[in-house]
């Protein structure tokens, strides 16, 4: 049975959920941002309550999954796993499709079929979908301001969950749904960063680890392209996509609030600042993520970052950004994007005896000239595992068989978000921010 605009119907519940959110999103300001007294970045508050039993894989070990947004990254997703199934590399099934644009999803509907020969369920409203009893798991490919809600609704349903990078849109929520997981072990959930699986970081992460380079003192990496008229236009305007027709645009803010509709805002939601960090969330968590894992060095502590409308002025988020971020093991790293010019920094980790190359496939360590003679070059060359994104979604599936904890999981992402975030807060308010391990706690310096 399908269970097509159940949300339209039942107005009631969706008007209360939706004023629960936009009450939510007022707390989430209040909550994440810094006041002149220097208010702290904490946690967003709420009980965190105990998961439902998790769905057991079967003995035959098909693993049943659902998507959650299914536009671009969706459908990129979706016809990833269907191809495994296709080809018999992984006992999947996708079972559900749920999205608010009726556009979107009926392409995501009709796709499923074909390549399944079955019927997929389809729904509207996420909530009624993560009730399924035979859900093993659900990727969620939704715009950056619903990451968290969406993520924490579906652990506490008892589904592990491949979540859509950035992790989440602000700090506060990142921190809270790190508590979910940590209080809820027996669900998983996996951050969509797929160059963690690129092996040179795995060979980085065991070459750093064993002491080949010494003290390690900086490192620099950059996401950088260009385009002729500005970053994301490339996410069309359709005109089949109409509020109270084709699309719940209530639905769709959620936690943002009431808005009004606006098709460039939601065809395009990474050019604006209150639905994304941009380049930072978007592009640069792709670098930063896999090499902060290989390096090791705790925390981020202290964030300064700059940026600039250089080209595309008509873009709300920045078209440059610069980051400096410095780590409690006493390191600093060094980010750059841009969506002006292409030409990006070297990945290179710097140690007081020698140095680490990842720009290629292969991790390549030259000693420093002073430790020459002490020293032995290494080299090693990694194998080509194909498409990284799918190496990280055949991971996830073998994650919620096994039940092993995922390379890029929440202790990671949320890192990560620390220096997203507080980059962000940076270049808006023109502050250096701090982040204090201990209190799990950020504050703006001055």
């Amino acid at each position: 049975m399908k269970n097509e605009n159940k949300t339209n119907s039942a107005g009631t519940g969706r008007r209360d959920f939706l004023k629960g959110a936009a009450v939510a999103a007022g707390a989430r300001a209040v909550t994440g941002c810094v006041a002149p007294g220097g208010t702290r970045i904490t946690a967003e508050p709420g009980t965190i309550g105990s998961s439902k039993s998790r769905s057991p894989v079967g003995d035959d070990g098909l693993v049943k999954i659902a998507i959650l947004g299914t536009g671009g990254m969706g459908g990129g997703h979706i016809d990833s796993f269907l191809r495994f199934a296709k080809k018999g590399e992984e006992k999947v099934e996708i079972v559900a499709v749920c999205d608010v644009n009726l556009v979107r999803r009926k392409v995501a509907e009709d796709k499923v079929n074909n390549s399944q020969g079955g019927q997929v369920e389809v729904y509207t409203d996420y909530r009624e979908m993560i009730e399924r009893d035979d859900l093993h798991g659900v990727l969620i490919a939704s715009p950056e301001h619903w990451h968290a809600k969406m993520a924490e609704d579906c652990l506490m349903a008892g589904k592990d969950v491949y979540l859509e990078k950035p992790m989440t849109l602000r700090l506060p929520e990142a921190l809270r749904l790190r508590e979910v997981v940590r209080k809820n072990p027996d669900v998983l959930i996996q951050i969509g960063t797929q160059k963690i699986m690129l092996p040179k970081y795995k060979a980085a992460q065991e070459m750093l680890g064993d002491g080949a380079i010494g003290k390690l003192t900086f490192s620099q990496t950059s996401y950088c392209r260009n385009s002729e008229n500005g970053e994301w236009l490339y996410y069309g305007i359709d005109p089949k996509v109409q509020p109270g027709e084709t699309l719940d645009w209530d639905m769709w803010c959620g936690p943002l609030g009431k808005r009004e509709w606006d098709p460039a805002f939601y065809a395009r939601w990474r050019r604006y600042k209150d639905a994304s960090t941009g380049i930072i969330g978007d592009l640069l968590v792709h670098e930063v993520t896999p090499l902060v894992m290989a390096m090791d060095q705790g925390w981020p502590t202290r964030v300064v970052a700059t940026g600039g409308h250089y080209v595309d002025k008509k873009m709300e988020n920045h078209d440059q950004v610069n980051l400096q971020v410095q780590f409690e093991k006493g390191h600093t790293l060094i980010v750059a994007g841009s969506t002006c010019n292409e030409n990006g920094l070297e990945t290179v980790v710097r140690g007081h005896k020698g140095t680490v190359y990842l720009n290629g496939g292969n991790c390549k360590m030259v000693p420093q000239r002073l430790f020459a003679d002490d020293v032995d070059p290494q080299e090693v060359i990694c194998e080509n595992i194909g498409n990284d994104q799918d190496a990280l979604r055949k991971n996830w599936l073998d994650c919620i068989r096994t039940r092993r904890q995922p390379d890029s999981n929440v202790e990671l992402g949320t890192k990560i978000m620390v220096i997203v975030d507080l980059a962000t807060r940076s270049m808006w308010e023109g502050k250096a921010f701090e982040f204090d391990p201990a209190s799990m706690t950020a504050s703006a310096i001055g």
